[in-house]
């Protein structure tokens, strides 16, 4: 344990210089392939760092924030695009930009610039604190429930993973969210997520409700570009059914990043098939939108079409996500991970 908090002191350092030489030096330099070329150490160094995190929650969410989140964004910086352009007055603010998976709301950018006083006088802090608490208690319980998994049945596991899945993110967003109100009073964030089980179709679940802020950055990135392309050799009309697969084969390349950081064995590519298939579903799912309810031909209702998309996805994660993790003892390295955090507090205090 204080190994890994040795290993996590060494990686924010080596962060924090490396952005700050980005937003000192690079910044400076013209964009385009120039910056880029400047950035490509920092993006370099930041896809490797935090593989010297071992730990499940730790390692996995910096895999995502670093290697993923903030490297996306410094791509879009290289070329004057997305939330780290124009380069924020306070370096702070750079910093939280582009390793916070979350974005600043518009009347808070406007706060930030002093263009108008912030007058809230709402304990921010304490809520977000009091989040991060209920999300912790709820994997706790979650936690110790696995120490009876011999007596659920693996459909019931399963469901307890999809709960763990989306409750680990809730808690780790949460968390991230604190020192950006604690630094930066005044601000309000976007929310990460927008009622995902409301969804009404599989493209409003991943464009719309799951994990908005990695919506938003594959969209700058991978979408917004490849359907301009798209739209000068077939047109506007077919021009996202490309870009759409595109993005969600970059999306599984990025999880089996994530899954080989926790699994620390070769690729088999079954998120990355998760997320090819995903991608092709949507497709399917924009053309038959296009061709039958865009013409009133026929229109699913949202009460049928809404769950049919979540067995959709709770079906194949479980095929070719969870499977994979459950293959490889992944369930077993989260219980003895929480029973070693236990221990050691137990030994400090």
């Amino acid at each position: 344990m204080e190994s890994e908090l040795n290993n996590l002191i060494k990686l924010w350092v080596l962060t924090t210089f490396s952005l700050s030489y980005s937003y000192h030096i690079s910044a400076k330099i013209s964009k385009g392939f120039p910056r880029l070329v400047s950035i490509f150490p920092v993006i370099f160094l930041l896809s490797i760092l935090p593989f010297n995190i071992h730990g499940f929650h730790l390692g996995a969410a910096h895999v995502f924030v670093l290697s993923w989140m903030a490297n996306f964004k410094l791509f879009l910086f290289a070329f004057d695009r997305g939330p780290l352009s124009p380069p924020p007055a306070n370096f702070i603010v750079f910093i939280l930009a582009a390793c916070s998976p979350f974005k600043i709301k518009e009347n808070s950018v406007k706060v930030l610039k002093g263009e108008t006083p912030f007058q809230g006088n709402e304990p921010r802090v304490p809520s977000l604190i009091l989040e991060a608490v209920n999300k912790a208690s709820l994997l706790t319980l979650l936690f110790y429930s696995y120490n009876f998994k011999q007596y659920f049945h693996k459909h019931v596991l399963l469901i307890l993973y999809f709960f763990h899945t989306y409750l680990t993110i809730q808690f780790l967003l949460a968390v991230a969210a604190i020192p950006a109100q604690i630094c930066l009073p005044g601000v309000e964030l976007e929310p990460q997520f927008n009622a995902p089980v409301r969804a009404t179709s599989l493209q409003d679940f991943w464009g719309r409700r799951w994990n908005l802020r990695v919506s938003e950055a594959l969209r700058l990135t991978i979408y917004s570009p490849i359907k301009t392309i798209s739209a000068r050799v077939i047109g506007s009309r077919w021009a996202s059914l490309p870009a759409v697969f595109a993005t969600f084969v970059t999306s599984g390349f990025m999880h089996e990043l994530i899954y080989y950081h926790i699994i620390r064995k070769k690729p088999t590519w079954e998120i990355t098939w998760f997320f090819v298939l995903q991608g092709v579903l949507v497709d399917i799912e924009i053309f038959l939108k296009k061709k039958l309810v865009a013409t009133e031909k026929f229109r699913l209702h949202e009460a049928i079409s809404g769950p049919l998309a979540l067995a959709n996805i709770a079906l194949t994660a479980g095929w070719l996500s969870y499977t994979q993790l459950l293959r490889n003892g992944v369930d077993e390295k989260v219980i003895k991970e929480f029973n070693a955090i236990v221990e050691f507090f137990k030994r400090s205090t």
